[in-house]
């Protein structure tokens, strides 16, 4: 079989579209399709079938998926095998993470990693939910995700997910809120409030919906704003009333009560490839660091 068109594939797998797979391949549609086709010819099997206006793989094509992880590993370790010789790792690692645990664990990461010479680190902060995790692996070597507690971790024999903290989350009130002496909060003295929350299907609103289920208090979100600083000044100002992340918040602007009751946190996790830092040097190098910079704020996440 040929690693090439693998590789066509694998990018296929992880997109989910001929014309995305294109796109990082740096080729046309027609060319992609061409090399799915070839080596379907090459293995005598069914690969993809019509799906709508797309294609999906068949479960021979989903099986040759996961071989093909182990012949491109293969590859990767032949090509990074001088690495491991090395004494220090080299190399760029590309990291993906959201921005709320870029504000806490980028600025000491990238200290450690420029402490470490040959060494580089390509960041980008991703605003991400966890089903679009499996898709970001295409692009980066490590991604840096969070879910609420409650929810199933991504599930693929595909990826590793490695728990980085179990990071609280806190009831954040406006300076003057009635409820400003209390130590803690009851979601049911909550239940007039008006809510502000991110969009659907982000973690933290994951956590305000399964509060909602345990309790049977349903809070009333009046805004949907997935930047937490802007959350922040909203409520300072008394236009409502927020679920936070501990670690984030900026406590100069507003007061935050752990919730009465009830666990209220959200996982923070990265994620690989499977054998990655055994592979490469310098992704083990930048996972260790992440751990680092996590361990500083309190307890893995589950």
């Amino acid at each position: 079989m040929d690693v090439g068109k693998l590789r066509t594939l694998r990018e296929f797998a992880d997109r989910g579209s001929v014309s995305e797979a294109a796109k990082a391949l740096s080729c046309t549609p027609s060319a992609v399709s061409q090399q799915l086709r070839a080596l379907q010819a090459e293995v005598g099997l069914v690969l993809t079938e019509p799906d709508g206006r797309g294609l999906r793989l068949t479960d021979a094509g989903s099986a040759l998926v996961s071989r093909a992880d182990d012949v491109l590993a293969a590859i990767d370790r032949a090509e990074t095998e001088l690495d491991t010789f090395r004494s220090t790792p080299r190399g760029c690692v590309r990291l993906a993470v959201f921005p709320s645990a870029a504000l806490v664990l980028l600025p000491g990461l990238l200290r450690q990693v420029d402490a470490v010479d040959g060494l580089e680190l390509d960041v980008r902060d991703v605003d991400m939910t966890p089903p679009e995790v499996p898709g970001l692996m295409a692009d980066f070597d490590v991604v840096v995700m969070h879910r609420d507690e409650y929810a199933q971790p991504v599930a693929s024999e595909r990826l590793e997910v490695l728990p980085l903290l179990r990071e609280p989350l806190d009831v954040a009130l406006p300076p003057d809120h009635p409820l400003a002496g209390a130590d803690r909060v009851e979601l049911a003295d909550l239940a007039a409030e008006p809510w502000i929350s991110v969009d659907v299907g982000f973690p933290v609103d994951d956590l305000l919906v399964s509060l909602a289920t345990r309790t049977g208090v349903r809070p009333r979100v009046v805004q949907r704003i997935n930047d937490f600083r802007i959350i922040e000044s909203l409520v300072a100002a008394g236009h409502g009333i927020a679920l936070l992340p501990r670690y984030t918040v900026d406590t100069a602007k507003v007061l935050c009560k752990p919730l009465a009751g009830v666990r209220a946190a959200r996982n923070i996790e990265a994620v690989i490839r499977p054998g990655a830092p055994d592979r490469r040097p310098a992704v083990r190098a930048v996972l260790d660091a992440i751990r680092d910079e996590a361990a500083q704020f309190g307890e893995p996440g589950a």
